[in-house]
């Protein structure tokens, strides 16, 4: 495994949390000073009403809150990064933060010695954030409740988010296209629909570009076989992108109707067994059965949602192995030619990116590579659970 040249800084997307490597040094944590800061209110305040789970003014301790298991809360507050990618300035970042039903932008300088705030709302979910290192204008996917998805924008120096996009589709992974004039290219898929309006699936990923000033979309790639992925438009007009086989739907085999029909019985006890086995925990801190533990909580770290699919680990190894691959190399990364020209540079890609040399940081999920301009790849790190990957600008 080989280390970064000291004037390269990387950071990636991990179970949630921004991790940081410079140079020579090991990879660390990032902590979120606004989400500490989000931490302590809400610790604070369970702290002030705790009164209230803690019985009746008689003083028993079987009484009130404590009945209905109110005793019982957590008072961790959950803190997730959701998206993050490289800054406008040298060392910085920009990273979206949710923390229960409020969603931020945050800015991060000198390579997390200052932290910014850029915007905050109750009501919003963002998801991959990108800034134009020209303008300092950042786009998004904003997540709706109906499983839709739009690109959104904050224009620099103003304080408003504002769509882009809208319609039953889901349009995300935005990137800023260089040159003049404010253009995106981004991913999308239409939505499928039952009669009743319900959710079915997501149709095959396409890659579109929006030319914003104008009001004009124009569909880049699109193929019924395919899914079209994070794509990125280089100042020589070339396109890089990942490509993977659409699964939409799943053809109905006659013995798998057959066998769920024969298992539907004991999957249904199965869900009433943990049913119990969750209120059991909750009441009494001891779950109905003591199976599972370590091998357990393993697979749970083998999959995530990413591209609005759940990928699960396809290898068995662990993540200090090169083979430890989260996709599979069907997920390839290509580069698209102004002419039309493909070329396929990486197998088993989860993310990706590229900085003004012309190299390519790009991760499995478990481990992160760069490649050279020359074709060389060189394995820089292994960790669990890698959502994302960006350069830090140097």
């Amino acid at each position: 495994m080989s280390d970064l040249p000291v004037n390269l800084n990387i950071a990636y997307l991990a179970q949630g949390t921004i991790r940081l490597k410079t140079g020579l040094e090991p990879a660390r944590t990032l902590e979120s000073v606004y989400g500490n800061t989000i931490r302590e209110r809400a610790v604070r305040a369970q702290q002030k009403h705790s009164w209230k789970a803690g019985g009746d003014a008689d003083g028993s301790p079987f009484s009130g809150a404590m009945v209905w298991g109110k005793a019982a809360v957590n008072q961790h507050v959950p803190l997730a990064v959701t998206s993050i990618c490289g800054g406008r300035e040298a060392g910085g970042l920009i990273y979206s933060f949710e923390s229960g039903g409020l969603c931020a932008l945050l800015e991060v300088q000198q390579l997390g010695a200052e932290e910014k705030r850029l915007w905050n709302d109750n009501r919003t979910r963002i998801r991959h954030v990108t800034v134009s290192r020209d303008r300092g204008d950042l786009a998004f996917s904003i997540l709706h409740e109906n499983n839709t998805a739009n690109l959104g924008v904050k224009l620099h120096g103003e304080g408003g988010v504002k769509e882009l996009t809208e319609g039953d589709s889901f349009d995300t992974a935005p990137r800023w296209v260089p040159g003049g004039g404010r253009k995106l290219v981004f991913q999308s898929a239409g939505i499928g629909r039952n009669r009743a309006g319900h959710f079915l699936a997501i149709g095959p990923f396409g890659i579109q570009l929006l030319d914003a000033d104008a009001g004009e979309m124009t569909t880049l790639l699109e193929d019924p076989q395919y899914d079209y992925l994070a794509p990125q438009m280089l100042p020589d007009g070339s396109l890089l992108y990942i490509r993977r086989p659409y699964s939409g739907r799943e053809r109905l085999h006659p013995w798998r109707i057959l066998k769920d029909t024969l298992l539907m019985p004991f999957r249904l006890l199965y869900a009433v067994f943990q049913y119990l086995n969750f209120f059991s925990a909750m009441y009494t801190g001891r779950k109905l059965t003591s199976s599972g533990g370590a091998k357990a909580r393993e697979m749970d770290l083998k999959q995530m949602m990413v591209w609005g699919n759940l990928v699960r680990s396809q290898q068995p190894g662990r993540p200090d192995e090169e083979s430890a691959d989260l996709v599979p190399a069907s997920w390839q990364l290509f580069r698209r030619s102004p002419q039309g020209a493909e070329k396929a540079l990486a197998a088993g890609v989860l993310a990706y990116d590229i900085n003004d040399q012309g190299q390519i940081l790009y991760t499995n999920g478990n481990v992160i590579f760069l490649l050279h301009p020359d074709g060389r790849r060189e394995r820089l790190l292994a960790e669990r659970m890698i959502e994302q990957v960006f350069f830090v600008p140097g």
